[in-house]
């Protein structure tokens, strides 16, 4: 008589993590975030300096995760991520903000307006990946 092996069919697959769509107005963090997440993590990034920029070009790439900076001018991260969600290519694209405002009443609320996460500056170039990655694995398996 053959051997069966049990199934548990309560465990997920998580889906991989590899494209990311970066909106961030400061050329020099977006520079050292997107050379971390390109080298660190292997990740393919597309980046966008605004808002608009990323409303106008990011469906293309069609982004698995959008990390987004909260504080930019013009339009912020909020006002983006809203813009965003009228895309259907991007309506449930998982978000992670980036902010410097790191009070629990902030996160409550960015996580309110629809992020997984939210990574707060100075964040560690050398930790960063994993913060993503932890959040996604979070989010996936949920």
């Amino acid at each position: 008589m053959p051997q069966t092996v049990p199934i548990n069919h309560a465990e997920k697959t998580v889906p991989t993590l590899r494209r990311l769509l970066y909106i961030e107005d400061e050329p020099s963090i977006q520079a050292i975030v997107k050379l971390t997440l390109e080298e660190i993590g292997r990740f393919t990034v597309y980046s966008c300096s605004s808002g608009s920029e990323a409303i106008s070009n990011g469906a293309e790439f069609m982004p698995d995760l959008i990390l987004l900076d909260v504080m930019m001018p013009g339009m912020d991260g909020p006002t983006t991520l809203k813009a965003l969600r009228q895309l259907p290519e991007l309506a449930t694209t998982p978000v992670i903000f980036m902010t410097a405002k790191n009070s629990p009443d902030e996160i409550g609320s960015l996580k309110a307006q629809g992020a997984i996460a939210v990574i707060t500056k100075p964040f560690d170039p050398l930790t960063l990946c994993d913060e993503i990655q932890n959040a996604w694995n979070t989010h996936t398996q949920g």
